[in-house]
């Protein structure tokens, strides 16, 4: 069994994306004690989109990591690139109001421009491609889609979504299993390690710090204004004037005042032998990801090597199944049966971090230490967001990431000590759901 929140060997785990990982110079461990404008706790996609920006901003910034760059979620997630938020857009009206609603779809949309500006920008090759389909997995979610992609062309003059009838989405798919689509054609998926890569190169050509290997033991906010931040590592020291949280569902006991905002859950991916051409195009004709609706979700799409990458499943301890294969490949093979001889050459798992809202949890510490955390499976492009936004608010420029910090996020009932029996009685429920 495998624990996730540190690594036996110092290495990324091994998965499809560590095995086609871009080559990218190893960064040092932090030692002694160094000044900077800004520190950063965790190199995801966070806390590198952040360093980043900053970087553009003339911020001397020191950026410390764990275990590697992109080594927890941001380098093992389905790498789906989707608009709005975790949340539909007919939920945020009922939450917020249509304003605000349309506040937080034109960030959605932000979110994945900044993704494709950054990897054109920074020439990353991360195997980025167009589109998401999402797919009916019950016939009441039919009319839940067709409603939806009335609502933003409508409402939100989104134009590139459209229905996809059962027939056409046999052919879309290969797999009988579903009763309708939406297809998506503005959001996009790409290789989520690469696609991390890319941005920890980037922001080492822009002369920010990145120490790997640098697990932070405790930090010391101001006492004064005048003071600096102290945050510390086994072997090292920083001295900042800001402080930028970034570890997500990698938080464990750093930060315990906003640890109880979010639940730490584990996902699990496998990825097959390449596929034949003709094989990849019949299970996806036309190279887009896809998501079906169910609460606890399978999602899949072709790798550039015309491998099928699926995730699904969920798990709710400390600890990853035995045999990862296994425990994902049966949840495929009820959408592909015709699978059952390819063999599954890729396991792993992960860990993203989830709130009760399912909104993300952004908002200051303590003075000059702000935090994003909690992007609920959306996190590819919030968080790349959320780290331009982190940027904004440090340089004097809170408005967008205070539109996230005011939003009220409830503290899972019992905090970190109780939230785990609560959360899995709650997932059991859903998932009894959608078998029914």
């Amino acid at each position: 069994m495998t624990n996730i929140l540190r690594s036996s060997d110092g290495n990324y785990i091994s998965s499809y994306y560590s095995a086609t990982a871009n080559k990218l110079d190893d960064f040092t461990r932090l030692e002694g004690e160094i000044q900077a404008d800004v520190c950063i706790v965790g190199a995801g996609y966070t806390g590198l989109s952040t360093a980043i920006h900053l970087a553009e901003q003339g911020k001397s910034v020191a950026l410390l990591e764990a275990e590697k760059v992109g080594w927890g979620a941001s380098g093992r997630n389905g790498g789906h690139v989707g608009v709005g938020q975790r949340k539909s857009q007919s939920e945020l009206e009922n939450l917020f109001g249509l304003e605000k609603a349309k506040t937080f779809w034109q960030f959605g949309l932000q979110a994945v421009d900044l993704v494709a500006e950054l990897i054109s920008k920074h020439s990353i090759q991360c195997d980025l491609k167009k589109g998401i389909l999402h797919v009916a997995a019950k016939q009441s979610d039919v009319s839940y889609l067709e409603q939806d992609t009335a609502l933003l062309k409508n409402t939100y003059g989104y134009n590139k979504i459209r229905n996809v009838s059962k027939d056409e989405l046999e052919e879309m798919v290969g797999s009988t299993r579903y009763y309708s689509g939406q297809l998506d054609s503005g959001s996009l998926h790409l290789h989520p390690l690469n696609y991390a890569l890319g941005l920890a190169k980037a922001a080492a050509d822009a002369g920010v710090q990145i120490f790997e290997h640098s697990r932070v033991t405790s930090f010391k906010p101001k006492k004064t204004a005048q003071d600096s931040l102290l945050i510390e590592t086994d072997q090292g020291k920083v001295q900042a004037n800001h402080m930028v949280i970034a570890c997500n569902g990698y938080l464990d006991k750093l930060a315990p005042q906003i640890a109880g905002k979010i639940m730490p859950i584990n996902n699990f991916v496998i990825a097959t032998e390449p596929l034949g051409e003709d094989l990849a195009r019949a299970l996806i004709r036309d190279d887009v990801a896809i998501q079906d609706s169910l609460f606890v979700i399978n999602y899949w799409k072709l790798s550039g090597d015309n491998r099928l990458v699926f995730g699904g499943g969920e798990n709710y301890t400390s600890r990853f199944p035995k045999d990862i294969r296994s425990f994902v490949r049966k949840h495929m093979l009820r959408i592909y049966p015709q699978l059952a001889e390819t063999k599954i050459e890729y396991g792993w798992g992960g860990t993203l971090a989830v709130t009760m809202n399912r909104m993300p949890h952004f908002g200051t510490y303590a003075d000059d230490i702000y935090f994003a955390q909690g992007y609920s499976g959306h996190g590819v492009p919030t968080a790349t967001f959320a780290g331009k936004l982190l940027s904004e608010a440090i340089c004097g420029n809170p408005d967008r990431f205070n539109m996230y910090a005011d939003l009220t996020t409830r503290t899972f009932p019992g905090g970190t000590l109780l939230r785990w029996p609560g959360l899995v009685a709650g997932m059991l429920y859903y998932t009894l759901l959608d078998k029914l």
